[in-house]
């Protein structure tokens, strides 16, 4: 979301150089927590960029559209406001799976790189940099982030995150189901042709399999420190 100005996803106005945070990875590894904290250590603007894909498919969904038609998709992106990425609905499961397959249309892409590249450059509230977490952040979106980390964990590890987070929010869930859903939303964010999932070469490879939450902040934290005394 965004973390310092949630009246619009187009912020204006340029000051000094920012601090640019790109965090990349796969679903449940833990990213979208990891690139929270750290826009709050170090006082920095925080957009998940997946809310903006997830807004789209939203668009979509609601309008009867189908996440595979590209035209449709496309639109649906041009669209995408600031109360869209708000929404209640924009963490559904469906929206999600539906957010996969629009993220895949290359028309969709372009048409919200420009999005996250303002915030980043221009990031709203006087914040000093910021912090962004997706799938192709350090490779494609700002390969000249200062700072590039990639989070992943074992498949195993991911559903069971997953799992736990959806009887949290008092969904139902299927071990199964989640496995599905998560390996068939990898092999889409790996195998698409356009900006494919894949760690920037100058990336930190930060694994959580092993780790909590406060363990991979605390290696993430060291990381970004050690990148701004070089």
């Amino acid at each position: 979301m965004l973390a310092h100005d949630r009246r619009s996803v187009r912020p204006r106005g340029c000051g000094t150089k920012p601090v640019i945070i790109a965090i990349d990875g796969p679903a449940a590894a833990g990213k979208g927590t990891l690139a929270k904290r750290l826009a709050e250590r170090f006082g920095l603007a925080h957009l998940d960029t997946g809310a903006l894909y997830r807004a789209a498919a939203l668009r979509l969904l609601s309008a009867g559209g189908d996440p595979a038609d590209a035209a449709a998709a496309r639109r649906a992106a041009e669209a995408v406001t600031a109360a869209d990425i708000a929404a209640p609905a924009l963490r559904g499961e469906a929206v999600g799976a539906a957010a996969s397959v629009v993220a895949a249309h290359p028309g969709v892409r372009a048409a919200l790189v420009e999005v996250q590249r303002r915030f980043a450059r221009c990031p709203p509230g006087g914040a000093k940099g910021a912090v962004l977490d997706g799938r192709d952040i350090g490779t494609v979106i700002l390969p000249d982030a200062e700072v590039k980390i990639f989070v992943t964990a074992s498949l195993e590890a991911r559903i069971e995150r997953r799992h736990k987070e959806l009887l949290g929010r008092g969904a139902q869930s299927i071990r199964s189901a989640v496995l599905r859903e998560l390996s068939e939303r990898d092999e889409r964010d790996r195998a698409r042709t356009v900006a494919p999932m894949v760690p920037a070469p100058d990336a930190l490879l930060l694994d959580t399999t092993h780790l909590d939450a406060d363990a991979a902040f605390a290696a993430a934290v060291d990381y970004v420190l050690a990148r701004q005394q070089e």
